[in-house]
Parts: C-alpha cells; structure tokens; sequence
C-alpha cells in the first residue's frame, strides 16, 4: 500500500504541474503578468511563490525544518519575474526539487518525523500538505488563464456541455484499473 501511496502521490503532483503548464501555453507573455487588482497575485507571482516553497520545503526534506532561514517568503510576493522564459525556469527548478524529493522516499520514511515551521508532521502529513497547497495555487493560476483567454479558453477537463458524451465513451469500455491521473496524464501530453 505504500509505495502505492508514493507513486500515486507523484503522479498527482505531476498533474497538476501539467495543469499549470498547459494554461502558460494558452496565454500571451504579457498576460503571466496580469493582475485582477493590486490585492491579487499574477501568475507570474504565483509560481514564485510556488518556487520559492518548494526550494524551502524540499530541500534536506527528511533532515531540516521546511522552512529554511533563507527563504524570503515576503518576498515571493513582490513579482520580478521579467519574461516567460525566467518563470518557466524557477517553476521547473521548484517542481524538480519536488519531484525528486518523491522520488528518493521509501515506505520506511513515511512515518518518520520532519518539521515545517517547527510543527511536527510524519513523512505523509508533509507531502500531503504540499500537494493540497500546490493543487490551491495551481487551481488560481487556471482561473486567472481562463479569466484572461476568455471565450480563446480551451478547456483542460471535460468542457462543458460534454459530460454526457465523454461518459458514454467511459462506459463504452470495459473496467479496467487505470488511474485518473495516468490517463488523464497521457491523454494531455498528445
């Protein structure tokens, strides 16, 4: 069950790094830099605050606090990101810390102990708690995406009205126990 957990985990981790990728690709340069109002985050500062925690939470995962004494969270928040190519940079380098992180784990250090913010949290809690804070900011990045493409949005589930049709294609085939994200991982790389 648990290297189950494990490779379940990391698949959802990569999908929603896909989510992400897959809006960047649907908007203008220009437009990773919008924001709604001076209160609210661009995607750009979004993946430097996704960036800067994952470089603090990953790192020496297993060995020190999660939030390292270098990170300037504050400073996630003031957006000098200039280009496209610089944001693709530091949200790959964060996921990559992540995903290796994930990788380098076996079952036996899933009950272990580690600290974030010097709050105790096995193994589990931690990476359960980084996939529900990346899937959140993820989620933002492709509201904003669909806010800016507009009517140009291309639907990254099952776009409205289709319900009906992708779930008679579903039923269409026999069971079978595929996991959401490995189809669904596949099927959006094509």
């Amino acid at each position: 069950m648990t290297s189950n957990y494990l490779n379940s985990v990391r698949k959802q981790f990569e999908y929603y790094k896909m989510l992400g990728e897959k809006t960047f690709a649907q908007l203008p340069d220009e437009k990773l830099f919008w924001q709604y109002n001076e209160n609210s985050n661009s995607v750009a500062t979004i993946v430097k605050h996704l960036w800067g925690n994952m470089l603090s939470r990953w790192t020496e995962f297993l060995t020190t606090d999660g939030e390292k004494d270098w990170r300037d969270r504050d400073a996630e928040f003031y957006n000098d990101i200039e280009s496209k190519h610089e944001l693709l940079e530091k949200w790959d380098e964060g996921w990559e810390r992540c995903l290796n992180a994930i990788k380098s784990l076996k079952e036996g250090d899933l009950q272990k102990e580690i600290f974030i913010r010097n709050q105790a949290h096995t193994v589990t809690e931690a990476i359960n708690r980084q996939l529900a804070h990346y899937s959140y900011h993820v989620g933002q990045i492709v509201y904003i995406g669909k806010m800016v493409c507009d009517n140009a949005w291309v639907s990254l589930s099952i776009p409205r009205g289709n319900s009906s049709k992708y779930n008679a294609e579903k039923f269409s085939r026999p069971k079978h126990k595929e996991h959401f994200t490995d189809e669904y991982l596949r099927a959006k790389r094509n």
